[in-house]
């Protein structure tokens, strides 16, 4: 029997363990997605890179023609709104499991930045969609969700603020107020992902809607902002360790006076830490899997390059100096060790939901991007010079998940969270600790050793 073609891009150990839950339609899903990852995206990238201009201007108003195409080719292929599950969308969702989708989002991950794009399952879309789908009304659903979901238009999700501690959402200080009919936002928020992008005709806007609220979780709300609203002002891009991600981006934007109609409210009043939650959901781990993808590809080209003949150092292969092998070692040892944890999580927010998975989910978010940055900074070392420099794709991606690491939840949060969670089994343990002592003594008193152990 043919091996599956996922094996060349996990593990046969990771795919063995998986395989008797995936559907025949997830399996088809898979292989055409590798073949169109092989023969189109991979091609692709340094002809999307060139396309998108040097010139400051000109960046932000480019919409890449190679992705544009890429994306009719996906669509017609039926690898379309992969991260969407039917499961907890019905209307709109495709039938995969958040574990079979987990695999092709380290797929994807292999693909570089554009690759969840053109298959549109890229952020800050993905979450936006799915707060379109879970709680928006029927006429938010038609005038926005349904354009996002065929991959016609772009989205922002606006929470972060200037000044503030924005880990702890509590904090933001945009004001929402209701004046009649209308919905008036004020407020100045930053690093607002997909802000840049020509195509993007929303941002989902959360902020103080109800500040003397009693509960600190209830004085939220979410609104849907026309990016040409009048009063959204896009400052500037912020750039991540010199990269602007044009032509997204992550922008600097003040609100000033905006006005939207009433119905642009999401779910409703105070409900915005409801639907914050709800956007996390099945999504808390795409992250994760797109990032040991990363890893994955950055193991490859540090292979090629410790044995290409050409890059010889005093007579010996880069891999034959050094510690370059005990590196390659560790790697793939860290990368079969996140992927098992991110792919167990997977299967629990399948069985419990995300609510059930919440220790799983923590620990890969501060463990799977770490050992993605170690792993590439391992391939950069190999690289020299020529790793740090924009000819390989190894310092883009570090750049991006060192973000991660804030942007998807300080790891600090995730540690501390799942830190307390273990320390709520301490009475558990505290009384088996002592029902065996008690158990333990008896044994020894007939034995005769009660005296002196």
């Amino acid at each position: 029997m043919t091996p599956h073609p996922v094996i060349e891009y996990t593990s046969e150990a990771s795919w063995a363990m998986i395989e008797d839950k995936f559907s025949p339609y997830a399996k088809e899903t898979l292989a055409k997605l590798i073949t169109f990852l092989e023969e189109e995206i991979l091609p692709a990238n340094k002809l999307a890179h060139a396309q998108l201009p040097d010139d400051p201007k000109a960046r932000w108003e480019t919409v890449i023609p190679v992705i544009e195409d890429l994306k009719v080719k996906a669509k017609k292929l039926g690898l379309w709104n992969l991260f969407l599950s039917k499961a907890h969308y019905p209307e709109h969702g495709v039938p995969l499991t958040n574990l079979e989708y987990a695999v092709m989002a380290e797929i994807l991950g292999r693909g570089g930045h554009m690759a969840p794009q053109v298959v549109n399952c890229s952020a800050p879309d993905t979450g936006n969609m799915e707060v379109l789908a879970r709680y928006g009304s029927p006429e938010q659903q038609k005038k926005w969700l349904i354009p996002l979901l065929n991959g016609e238009i772009r989205s922002a999700f606006s929470m972060t603020e200037k000044n503030v501690a924005s880990s702890d959402a509590t904090n933001i200080r945009t004001s929402i107020r209701r004046e009649g009919d209308e919905i008036v936002i004020n407020g100045h928020k930053w690093w607002i992902s997909g802000a840049g992008d020509p195509r993007t005709k929303l941002h989902l806007v959360m902020g103080k809607s109800d500040p003397g609220n009693n509960s600190s979780y209830n004085q939220q709300s979410v609104v849907i902002v026309p990016s040409d609203a009048p009063g959204v002002k896009v400052i500037r891009p912020m750039r991540v360790f010199g990269y602007d991600d044009a032509p997204e981006g992550h922008c600097e934007i003040i609100y000033d006076n905006v006005r939207v109609p009433l119905g642009n409210l999401v779910l409703g009043w105070g409900r915005g830490f409801e639907i914050i939650q709800g956007r996390l959901g099945p999504g808390r781990i795409h992250h994760c899997m797109r990032s040991i993808g990363a890893a994955q590809a950055a193991l490859d080209l540090m292979l090629q390059r410790v044995t290409d003949p050409s890059r010889k150092t005093f007579g010996k292969y880069l891999y034959e100096h050094g510690s370059v092998v005990a590196d390659i070692a560790k790697s793939r040892a860290e990368i079969e060790s996140a992927r098992l944890l991110v792919l167990s999580a997977a299967l629990q927010i399948d069985k419990y939901k995300a609510k059930g998975a919440l220790k799983e989910i923590g620990i890969a978010k501060f463990v799977v991007p770490s050992m993605a940055l170690t792993v590439i900074d391992r391939a950069i070392q190999a690289f020299g010079a020529e790793g740090v420099s924009q000819d390989t794709e190894l310092a883009l991606r570090w750049a991006g998940l060192r973000t991660l690491r804030i942007a998807d939840g300080p790891d600090a949060v995730h540690i501390q969270q799942v830190g307390q969670r273990e320390l709520r089994r301490v009475p558990d343990l505290v009384k088996k600790a002592a029902e065996i002592s008690k158990r333990e003594k008896a044994l020894l008193k007939a034995a005769g050793f009660d005296g002196h152990l």
